[in-house]
């Protein structure tokens, strides 16, 4: 048997591919890697290519992906039973920029069984109805796949996730569901995306920049004054930070304070916390800047500060996958609709 996950993140496209062989508690044996966003876009590598040089396509039992926002869904659901890719609109801040829709269709016209993760918005179920009328969008897609892969690495069934990379995300889950998220246009900063201020605002109402423009440079690239392009920031940040950069070591410290506001205030409403869950390019690194460390500073002695790897995307689209096959679903409170497992043993 095999599963493939995919998680479609902001600088590229990642995936894990799990094989029968590898047994539920241990993932140690599984396949990742990632196709950086330019070069799907240009057309220099086709995901199918990649994916076929490492597992034999006809042999895929499930695959389940992630796209975009994904907020024109609110279960998973089969590719083939999805309308317009499961999202609203291409607009506006955090619009699509074209790699993660190539791959998409590649998967799409490949007939790989394949089911679409949808993100958490005002019309999740699960999502309690006072996040739901605070804001209209949570989390992209693939905060779900971190989610669970937090969830079976941990075993916690009331915990806090923090993704943090190229913007900040943090989920809160109580009894085994997401009950709420801050997107990252509304809380913490990432490297690159972080929260529309008034002065942004004002840019956006005076037409001097389009929402896209300011959510794309109001994270730690604003304040270390980074204008290169997405997939080059967080090493030009890091460069900036081991030179002694005063402007790249305040954005870091800004990050981290913003972080762990935000982690604090989802613990302030929650019912009952067993720990914190630290991934993302950023929230799971230890070097050449132990940023994970720093940030547990901020906030163990309540509860424990956990990390698991910036592959937990991709993994937990994986573990989406293989459970979906043996018969879950429900995914954290989201439900499975529409699937049905052909020769299923």
């Amino acid at each position: 048997m095999v599963f493939v996950g995919m998680d479609h993140g902001t600088t590229g496209v990642s995936f894990t591919i799990l094989s029968s062989s590898i047994k539920k508690e241990d993932e140690s044996s599984s396949e990742n890697f990632k196709l950086g966003r330019e070069d799907i876009s240009s057309g220099k590598v086709s995901a199918l290519q990649e994916l076929s040089q490492r597992v034999d396509l006809d042999s895929i039992d499930l695959m389940v992906i992630t796209y975009a926002m994904g907020d024109g869904l609110n279960a998973i659901k089969p590719l083939n039973k999805v309308k317009d890719r499961g999202i609203l609109s291409i607009n506006g801040a955090g619009k699509v920029t074209g790699g993660g829709t190539a791959v998409y269709e590649e998967i799409e016209r490949s007939g790989i069984p394949t089911l679409l993760i949808p993100g958490l918005h005002k019309k999740t179920p699960c999502i309690d109805r006072r996040f739901a009328a605070a804001y209209s969008h949570h989390a992209s897609a693939e905060k779900v796949s971190i989610t669970y892969n937090a969830h079976l690495e941990t075993g916690w069934e009331n915990m806090v996730v923090a993704d943090i990379s190229s913007n900040s995300v943090t989920m809160l889950v109580q009894n085994g569901k997401i009950v709420g998220a801050m997107d990252a246009c509304l809380g913490a900063m990432g490297v690159i995306h972080g929260p529309l201020d008034l002065e942004m605002l004002r840019d956006i109402d005076d037409g001097k920049k389009t929402a896209n423009e300011c959510f794309s440079h109001a994270g730690a690239v604003k304040i270390a004054e980074i204008e290169t392009s997405v997939s080059q920031a967080k090493d030009e940040l890091l460069e900036m930070a081991k030179v002694g950069d005063d402007r790249a070591i305040l954005a870091l410290d800004t990050m981290m304070m913003t972080i762990a506001m935000e982690i604090w205030g989802l613990i302030g409403i929650a019912d009952k916390v067993e720990g914190i869950v630290l991934t993302g390019s950023m929230g799971a690194m230890e070097e050449p800047v132990n940023f994970f460390g720093l940030l547990k500073e901020y906030l163990e002695g309540v509860v424990p500060v956990v990390r698991i790897p910036p592959t937990s995307g991709s993994m937990g689209s994986a573990q989406i996958a293989r459970d979906i096959y043996n018969g879950k679903r429900d995914i954290l409170g989201i439900k499975v609709e529409g699937y049905s497992p052909k020769n299923h043993d």
